[in-house]
């Protein structure tokens, strides 16, 4: 994969005010390089997450000048993990009209390990001892006051890492044994209660090559776009009213319409 280029310090001065014309940043989640629908409910934009799988975040430049776009998951900066304001933290730098497709948490100059949607107490997030802001995506974009300068990479800590990787994979497996389990009755007899739906985070997962160049930038003081993703399993947003609820949500209507016979020719084999 290309270098992508890290912004790391913001120099604050004197210069030329926002444009009038004001552009929003573009911010998209991807699944196997599609990107996700996205639905606007009183006032938040909501994506679905889907247990145990990867994800990228694809950001675009919509200017025509170089762009620093501070990436927040979970409340935690995607290059190093800590939770500050936009403005002072690490950025990534996008050209013209470019977009970038970051695909994980940057771990150092050549690598990163990918997102992938987990429970709340799988996540990078419950690891690091920082639950506050789980379940949200967020970008602000900068516009530059100045050329920019390719200098030596910083020294800066690593992010940390949890010692045991949560693999999507291992996730996915756990997330299809619950789901069956939930359809089991139980020792009496009767149905078990439906268990409270888990709400979404994100994991630590396999590693993923990313190389990174470090840059300075002197940048405007504010950004000129914002934005917020909430993201959400699906029977979390149906509880928010956020997508409709399947059609046979109610198990008494779906025996209710149950008929005993219709037109078939042999048993299926499964």
């Amino acid at each position: 994969m290309r270098a992508a280029f890290i912004f790391t310090f913001l120099l604050i001065g004197i210069g030329e005010g926002l444009a009038t014309h004001q552009q929003s940043g573009v911010v998209e989640v991807l699944v196997d390089g599609i990107p996700v629908s996205q639905y606007s409910h009183e006032g938040t934009t909501y994506v679905e997450a889907v247990q145990g799988r990867e994800y990228g975040i694809r950001i675009t430049n919509p200017t025509d000048g170089r762009v620093a776009v501070a990436l927040s998951v979970d409340g935690l900066n995607t290059i190093d993990a800590r939770h500050t304001s936009a403005r002072s933290s690490r950025k990534w730098v996008l050209g013209p009209r470019e977009s970038v497709v970051i695909s994980g948490w940057q771990t150092d100059d050549r690598q990163a390990r990918r997102f992938f949607f987990t429970t709340e107490s799988r996540s990078y997030g419950a690891w690091l001892g920082n639950t506050e802001n789980l379940g949200i995506i967020s970008a602000a974009f900068f516009r530059e006051r100045a050329s920019m300068v390719v200098r030596p990479m910083p020294e800066h800590p690593r992010l940390p890492m949890p010692r045991s990787s949560p693999g999507a994979a291992q996730d996915r497996s756990q997330a299809e044994a619950a789901g069956a389990g939930s359809e089991r009755e139980g020792t009496s007899g009767v149905p078990a209660p439906a268990p409270e739906p888990p709400y979404a985070a994100t994991g630590m997962g396999d590693r993923v090559r990313h190389e990174v160049q470090w840059i300075h930038m002197e940048l405007e003081d504010q950004p000129f776009a914002t934005v917020d993703l909430r993201y959400e399993f699906r029977p979390v947003l149906v509880r928010l009213g956020v997508v409709p609820p399947p059609a046979d949500r109610d198990p008494l209507d779906r025996r209710e319409r149950a008929r005993g016979f219709r037109d078939t020719s042999y048993c299926p084999v499964p």
